[in-house]
C-alpha cells in the first residue's frame, strides 16, 4: 500500500473512531482466531488499538480445544450433545482450571503484550455471572442457563480503563459452578452493558445464502427476518445458537450484532473501522 492509500485509509477511519470512542464493544473470542499465533498477535493488536482510541472493550472468550487436549490428557474422552460439552463433576473442575486459570491469564498476558492494558474475570468473581442447571432432553451435567448478569465487576474494570477479559464459567446458587456458552455469555453481557456492538468471532464467512458458495454472504439482516431465514433453511444446523444470540442483544437494547470471520487478520479493526464492514450485521 503507498503512502496516499495509507492516508485514505486512516481518514475514512476517523468518524468511525468517532463514533466508537466512549462506546463499549462486546467481542466473543474464539475459533482459529485463538489457535492460530498470527491470527491471536493481529486480534490483540485490535484490541490495543481500540482501547488506545477510547472504545471500552469487553473480551468474552471460550476454549475448548484447549479444555479437550487437557481431557485427553487425563484420560477423559470428551462427549457433545447438540454442540454443548457434557460435563461431569470432574471435566467442570478441568472447565475451570482450564479456562479461569491458563487461557484466561496468557490472554491477558498477551494483550498486555501487545500494549493493551487488561484484567483476567470469570463469571464467579462478585457473582457476575449465575446460573441454572440446563434441564434438556439429555443430562449434561454441569452445563449452565444464565439466570442473572450483574455488570458491576466488568463496568469497574473498564471505569479504571482495564479491558476486561472473560471466561465463561458461572456460579450456581448452591455454590455449584457451570459452564457456559461463551456465545451465549456474550450476548447477555453485551445487552446488560449496554453495548454499541457485539462481535462474535467464528470460523465461517458470516450467514450465506447458499452454504456451498461462499460469495453468497448475507450482509444484512433485520432480526425480524430470522424466522423466515431459518424456515427457508438457510440458518440451520450450528448457526442457529449464533443467531440466536444476535438477535436476543439486538432485542435487549445492542445496536448491532455482528458474526464475522476470524480467521481474516484484523477482521475485527475491518468491521468496526472501515466502510466496507465484514461478515453479516444483525439490526
Amino acid at each position: 500500500m503507498d503512502v496516499s492509500n495509507r492516508a485514505k485509509v486512516l481518514i475514512q477511519a476517523m468518524p468511525y473512531i468517532k463514533k466508537y470512542s466512549g462506546e463499549t464493544v462486546v467481542v466473543k473470542y474464539g475459533g482459529n482466531a485463538m489457535l492460530n499465533e498470527d491470527l491471536k498477535n493481529a486480534v490483540m493488536n485490535d484490541i490495543a488499538l481500540m482501547q488506545l482510541v477510547g472504545v471500552n472493550v469487553v473480551l468474552v472468550h471460550g476454549g475448548g480445544p484447549e479444555i479437550s487436549s487437557m481431557l485427553k490428557k487425563t484420560g477423559k474422552e470428551s462427549k457433545f450433545v447438540n454442540g454443548m460439552r457434557v460435563t461431569d463433576e470432574e471435566t467442570i473442575d478441568i472447565v475451570q482450571m482450564v479456562l479461569a486459570g491458563k487461557v484466561n491469564k496468557s490472554l491477558v498476558q498477551h494483550l498486555e503484550r501487545h500494549g493493551g492494558k487488561a484484567i483476567g474475570l470469570c463469571g464467579l468473581d462478585g457473582k457476575m455471572l449465575m446460573a441454572d442447571k440446563i434441564i434438556s432432553g439429555e443430562d449434561l451435567g454441569f452445563v449452565g442457563e444464565i439466570k442473572e448478569v450483574n455488570p458491576q465487576p466488568i463496568k469497574d474494570a473498564v471505569n479504571n480503563h482495564y479491558v476486561p477479559i472473560i471466561a465463561t464459567v458461572a456460579g450456581g446458587y448452591e455454590g455449584e459452578v457451570y459452564n457456559i456458552n461463551a456465545d451465549l455469555a456474550a450476548a447477555q453481557i453485551a445487552a446488560k452493558m449496554g453495548a454499541k456492538k457485539l462481535i462474535l468471532m467464528t470460523d465461517i464467512r458470516g450467514l450465506l445464502r447458499d452454504v456451498n458458495d461462499p460469495d453468497s454472504l448475507i450482509s444484512v439482516v433485520n432480526v425480524s427476518e430470522v424466522p423466515s431465514l431459518k424456515r427457508e433453511g438457510i440458518i440451520s444446523g450450528g448457526m442457529i445458537p449464533k443467531i440466536d444470540c444476535c438477535v436476543e442483544a439486538v432485542r435487549n437494547g445492542v445496536s448491532r450484532a455482528h458474526i464475522i470471520d476470524g480467521r481474516i487478520e484484523h477482521s475485527i479493526l475491518i468491521e468496526l473501522f472501515s466502510d466496507e464492514g465484514i461478515g453479516t450485521m444483525f439490526y
